[in-house]
């Protein structure tokens, strides 16, 4: 079944653990609430952030299960989850996930073909994939591991009319070319969402649907803000612009590490433990980053009025 998706901010979900390294559950369920009190309009689940990469099959559907399961009600929920090479191991896994039932399942682009492989091949394996799962709204994820495959406007046009696709976590960080891939989709439906905070507002003014990416973790609500008042307040939304732009160059820290440190200091508990990260990586100084940026996000909110 096509299901509609919202616009607006969709945080790549980070994946916490237990002291015995599996998926706690309690603060899973905690950063959804924490989610929805923020503002966010969607998940995007089973993600690089969630370390999807580190997880085996069976977790990531049990994790895709449970979100599912409990996510705040409006949200939407786009996921992901498949990690295999081979395209017949990539179509029993989205099989599986597509059952469990989110809004949009999101395909990673650097699966469909190898780094030196063409758009031929690409599209010849997305055709083979798509004709063998149930219909439902789809979407691609410019997924930076373990190679980024960009997609060209004229490629994704053409997925666009090959499945219904709903969602695209765009990772190009190009105001150019975001604006291209926007004109290459329009009509089809295909909502585009950027993941570089830096150039959000003038992809945003340009029909983007909103953000989805890693800083929404840090301050969604800042985002949520951002996407929903951009045009009604535009010298307010720039000033706003300006603190994610520059607070966005924490994701070069440590993450998901820094994030797991931060949701603690928001009042999500969790290990900062990470199958992806050494969470040694976060020494003193670097935590003392994270608390400092921290307080000035108070600040700013008290003083844009957020």
């Amino acid at each position: 079944m096509i299901k509609s998706i919202n616009n607006g901010v969709y945080p790549t979900m980070i994946t916490p653990y237990t002291d015995d390294n599996r998926i706690d559950y309690d603060a899973v369920l905690g950063i959804m609430e924490w989610y929805s009190k923020n503002g966010v309009n969607g998940i995007f689940a089973v993600c690089q952030s969630s370390e999807m990469f580190f997880l085996s099959f069976e977790e990531r559907l049990e994790l895709m299960r449970f979100i599912i399961g409990n996510a705040p009600e409006g949200m939407s929920i786009v996921a992901s989850g498949h990690t295999a090479d081979g395209i017949d191991r990539q179509i029993y896994e989205a099989n599986a996930f597509i059952n469990e039932g989110a809004d949009a399942y999101v395909f990673i682009a650097n699966r469909f073909a190898k780094e030196n492989e063409g758009r031929d091949v690409f599209l010849k394996n997305y055709k083979k994939v798509v004709s063998s799962i149930p219909e439902i709204g789809l979407g691609i994820y410019e997924c930076p591991y373990p190679y980024k495959r960009l997609m060209t406007p004229d490629v994704l046009k053409e997925c666009a009319e090959i499945s219904p696709l709903l969602f695209i976590k765009d990772t190009c960080c190009s105001v150019k070319m975001i604006k291209e891939k926007l004109e290459a989709v329009k009509g089809t439906g295909l909502k585009i969402f950027n993941a570089n905070g830096a150039i959000l507002l003038e992809t945003l003014k340009a029909g983007c649907a909103g953000y989805s990416g890693v800083m929404a973790n840090f301050h969604p609500e800042i985002y949520s803000w951002l996407c929903e008042n951009f045009e009604k307040e535009p010298e307010k939304a720039q000033r706003v612009q300006n603190f994610l732009g520059f607070a966005s160059t924490i994701e070069c820290q440590c993450y998901p590490v820094n994030v797991k440190y931060h949701m603690n200091l928001c009042g999500v508990p969790m290990s900062i433990f990470s199958r992806a990260r050494d969470c040694c990586e976060l020494f003193e100084s670097r935590k003392t980053e994270i608390e400092e940026m921290f307080e000035i996000e108070k600040e700013f909110k008290q003083i844009m009025k957020i």
